[in-house]
């Protein structure tokens, strides 16, 4: 018994250990690019463009589709979001489709303005602290804008003002209920979902953020089944 005790207290050690690491590394990681550029430089260089729309410059179904369905308790947690990272893992295993991510907006903007879409645990961890750092120093709106600025929606479309002028010639704030959820779905894989490239699957995603958004109260069925009926 004292022995069985002594192996899991070891494999416990070894865990914390690990776990320190890669902590450590993640950490190391950020701070080498923070050195790189500073995170208010690399906001800057981002807000400062000639057209950056601003959250109030989008239009209210666009924000909604995109919270519905990226994290729809966006405005209720910080930095990350526990709870949304066990939903993700739970619904993916449930339904055998891994459609849903844990990741917050605030980390998903993390990775386009800090790193590169390489996936490695240390790139991981380094999002967690640069996404802490980016909400205590920005508000919500303001990270949001960033997340639309920055994502790529597909066909050469780098931000939503590109993506919305690109496949519809409308502003953001002129957008309707399709184009909006049309364009919120995209930025989960652009090479599958931008309009262009497959409007069936475009449609499948866009259709999985409609019931998104009628399951959080943003539209009522009858909206939702509207919108999918159109061509």
């Amino acid at each position: 018994m004292k022995l069985f005790k002594k192996i899991l207290l070891f494999i416990l050690l070894v865990i914390i250990v690990i776990i320190s690491i890669l902590i450590w590394q993640g950490f190391s990681y950020y701070s080498k690019i923070l050195k790189e550029k500073p995170l208010i430089d690399r906001i800057s260089a981002i807000t400062e463009k000639e057209n950056y729309v601003s959250f109030d410059d989008m239009c209210e179904d666009y924000r909604n589709a995109v919270i519905a369905t990226e994290d729809h308790r966006y405005y209720t947690h910080g930095a990350i979001d526990p709870i949304g990272i066990l939903r993700a893992f739970y619904t993916n295993i449930r339904d055998w489709e891994f459609d849903e991510g844990g990741s917050t907006i605030t980390q998903q903007v993390c990775k386009n303005v800090f790193f590169t879409q390489e996936k490695s645990s240390t790139r991981k961890i380094a999002e967690i602290f640069a996404a802490y750092d980016l909400e205590k120093n920005y508000s919500k709106n303001e990270i949001f804008a960033l997340y639309a600025n920055t994502s790529y929606f597909g066909d050469g479309y780098y931000g939503i003002y590109d993506a919305s002028m690109g496949y519809y010639n409308k502003t953001p704030k002129e957008l309707n209920l399709n184009e909006a959820s049309m364009l919120a779905g995209v930025p989960n894989a652009p090479s599958l979902y931008a309009p262009t490239v497959n409007l069936d699957l475009a449609k499948k995603r866009q259709a999985h953020v409609l019931n998104k958004m009628v399951e959080y109260g943003y539209i009522s069925e009858e909206e939702a089944k509207e919108v999918k009926l159109q061509q």
